[in-house]
């Protein structure tokens, strides 16, 4: 934070002010209540948790870990509940899924005012962000640049199927393969005894949105990738968990006298937590990103506890932002050819996905393309219509 920028101290910590943002600022000016600035590039001389303020009154969750800490305290002889205990910080983002979704480099350009405005807003509220457009606009990009920039390490993804369920989520158990492992034990050790609650942790994973709603000091980032594929009724299911901000696993609750505190693996490779009495409430509440190619509407219950931010298509200046990014190939004046071409096709077929352009450029720059009159063919192949693929993002 600059010397000249405005500040508030709010409970201690230093945060923009909201009251310096009277007005409309123009476009690539960032606004003085911002904590995400909409570049991707890391926080400079700042961390997130200096910077954002305390949740609502009726968004605070008051989760604490059960994984062992130094010292003798116990989390609820603590006077200070910032204090209390949390998950260890989220590991380091997939530097390979990461350069993926945004390229090697940082974009050139900065989100749109309205983008950043209401992914702010999300943050400052706790509350899920609905995020709608064609395929390929970056709905599902939006959440890495979030989670860089912020440094919230790495994303948490729950892609939706038709299958997909508020339990698959939440967790996994593999209850037939503790069977089995407990028949080929009992076979080696010749007694029958059935499967005990001692290893009910080896067959139990937290999913995606289980290992989000973990106690974290800071925010986890948690995209629910293509949600228009859910059932019918996991919008709804999904209105407890995130009003309440805790879940429980059955599994668990039942055996919590005979085993109190039980290590699952999580959704974060190599790791495991910690869950007592079979319930989990959250602490800071996770970066939520649900993104929708708009192809149904959901409840009006579900909206209400949402905010929605409808990308647009890109323009020539994302679109070769987008290319410089990836490609390093933005100047290149066969590739801003390509960009022009492009937007007037994805005008004519109905939209086109970025990637569409990044495969044509890469092709076009690459030493494997040969210019010839078969161009325009690969070019229709490449730079197909999106109807019967309008799952992807």
């Amino acid at each position: 934070m600059s010397d000249g920028e405005p500040a508030r101290r709010h409970n201690g910590r230093v945060r923009p002010d909201p009251g310096a943002a009277s007005g409309a600022l123009p476009s690539g000016i960032p606004r003085p209540w911002w904590i995400y600035q909409g570049t991707g590039r890391p926080l400079h001389d700042v961390s997130l948790e200096e910077i954002l303020p305390p949740p609502p009154p009726w968004r605070t969750f008051g989760g604490v870990s059960a994984c062992p800490v130094e010292g003798d305290g116990a989390p609820g002889a603590l006077s200070d509940p910032d204090d209390a205990p949390t998950e260890p910080p989220a590991p380091p983002e997939d530097a390979q899924d990461t350069a993926r979704r945004l390229g090697a480099a940082p974009l050139s350009t900065r989100s749109d005012p309205e983008e950043a405005d209401i992914v702010n807003a999300a943050l400052i509220l706790r509350r899920p962000l609905l995020v709608t457009g064609r395929p390929g606009t970056g709905k599902s990009t939006l959440a890495y640049r979030i989670s860089r920039e912020l440094g919230l390490g790495r994303v948490l993804r729950w892609p939706i199927t038709t299958r997909s369920t508020l339990r698959s989520g939440l967790y996994g158990y593999d209850a037939v393969g503790r069977v089995h492992a407990a028949a080929a034990g009992q076979a080696a050790e010749g007694d029958g005894r059935e499967p005990g609650p001692e290893d009910i942790g080896d067959f139990l994973q937290l999913g995606p949105l289980g290992t989000a709603m973990l106690p974290h000091r800071l925010p986890r980032v948690l995209l629910i990738d293509e949600f228009d594929k859910s059932d019918i009724d996991l919008p709804n299911d999904l209105l407890d968990i995130f009003e309440a901000g805790e879940y429980s696993i059955p599994e668990l609750v039942r055996i919590r006298r005979r085993r109190p505190a039980v290590s699952v693996l999580t959704d974060d490779p190599e790791r495991s937590t910690v869950i007592a009495s079979g319930r989990v409430r959250c602490r800071a509440f996770p970066v939520v990103v649900i993104t929708s190619n708009g192809e149904r509407e959901f409840p009006p219950a579900f909206l209400r506890r949402c905010l929605q931010l409808r990308l647009p298509d890109p323009d020539a200046d994302r679109l070769a932002a987008i290319v410089a990014a990836h490609l390093g190939r933005a100047d290149d004046p066969r590739a801003r050819e390509l960009i022009q071409m492009f937007l007037e096709r994805s005008e004519r077929e109905g939209g086109l996905a970025a990637d569409q352009l990044l495969n044509a450029v890469y092709l076009v720059t690459s030493q494997s393309h040969v210019p010839g009159p078969e161009w325009e063919e690969l070019l229709q192949a490449v730079w197909h219509r999106l109807d019967s693929a309008a799952g992807s993002t």
